[in-house]
């Protein structure tokens, strides 16, 4: 079964690890000291990420390490970009209402 990015970004553990290495590729033994978890809970994390192409491995030498796909990450702005322009836009809405409200009050 192939999963979304979606369903791989769904799960708490799965963000920590993005955000984990977001600022540096790192190899799954050093992933996984950070989490209170087994080594293999973070492999079939990481094989989930790299199925849904949140990231990336790279062989150096007999490592692997992993470092974030930025283009993916750039699919979920957008999408999550349609919903930020409703909410600016009802946000606009309150504040003009606020503002009425502050206004009448003196």
């Amino acid at each position: 079964m192939r999963r979304d990015i979606f369903q791989a970004i769904a799960d708490p553990t799965r963000r920590a690890i993005i955000a984990l290495i977001a600022f540096q590729a790192m190899t799954p033994n050093a992933i996984a000291e950070n989490f209170n978890t087994t080594r293999q809970a973070v492999s079939k994390h990481l094989q989930i990420l790299t199925e849904c192409r949140l990231v990336k491995q790279e062989q150096q030498g007999r490592e692997i390490y992993y470092s974030l796909e930025i283009e993916k990450m750039k699919e979920i702005d957008k999408w999550l970009g349609q919903f930020r322009k409703i909410w600016e836009s009802r946000f606009n809405e309150l504040d003009k209402v606020l503002l009425t409200i502050k206004s009448n009050k003196k």
